[in-house]
């Protein structure tokens, strides 16, 4: 299915290293025609890391999508009955975020969007980016993936000898996946190598 015309929620967690990654695939969706609607973790907001100051990602994800970040628990609600988007991303998508989607925890602005868009029956695709899907978080992971509606951006170890827990979505793959997630459909193979030797 074509993203042209869609509305598409875009939330970012806090996953600082991958945000490199988001940027042109938040490029490809606009380029695609899709209408992206950003929201944003309190974390991705506030947190200067190495990797980059919260408000230069956030300036360029707006310059990106052409639209104000949602930043509230109280704006990003009416994203359901009232404004539906036809799909909701969370690309990267936190261990910590992960364990609170998986057990109704709504406690940030791209949660509630999630939320919000699950009530209506509209598709949730995830691109997990955490060091501890292999471990304590594998049950949150499995829990998601067994839900209607949520649809998984394949995945693979990033680095399974120093890292043996982490999983890591293909970010690149992000706007396939939505394509066959607007269908009813898992983009397949789920599992992928994403390390190489």
């Amino acid at each position: 299915m074509e993203l042209k015309g869609k509305r598409i929620g875009f939330g970012i967690t806090g996953s600082h290293c991958t945000y490199d990654e988001i940027f042109p695939v938040l490029e490809e969706m606009v380029r695609k025609g899709a209408e992206v609607i950003p929201f944003l973790s309190f974390t991705m907001q506030s947190t200067d890391t190495k990797f980059g100051e919260a408000k230069k990602h956030v300036e360029k994800i707006e310059t990106i999508t052409g639209r104000k970040a949602v930043r509230t628990i109280p704006d990003a609600e009416p994203f359901g009955p009232k404004t539906p988007l036809d799909c909701m991303i969370i690309a990267p998508l936190t261990g910590n975020s992960t364990s609170k989607l998986a057990n109704a925890l709504t406690d940030s602005p791209v949660l509630m969007a999630a939320k919000a868009t699950l009530r209506i029956g509209r598709p949730i695709v995830l691109a997990i980016s955490t060091n501890d899907a292999l471990g304590l978080n594998g049950v949150n992971v499995m829990k998601l993936m067994a839900t209607k509606n949520i649809y998984f951006v394949p995945f693979g170890q990033d680095h399974p000898f120093k890292k043996p827990n982490s999983l890591v979505s293909d970010m690149s793959l992000v706007p396939e996946t939505v394509e066959h997630a607007l269908e009813g459909k898992q983009r397949q193979p789920v599992l992928i190598e994403r390390y190489s030797l």
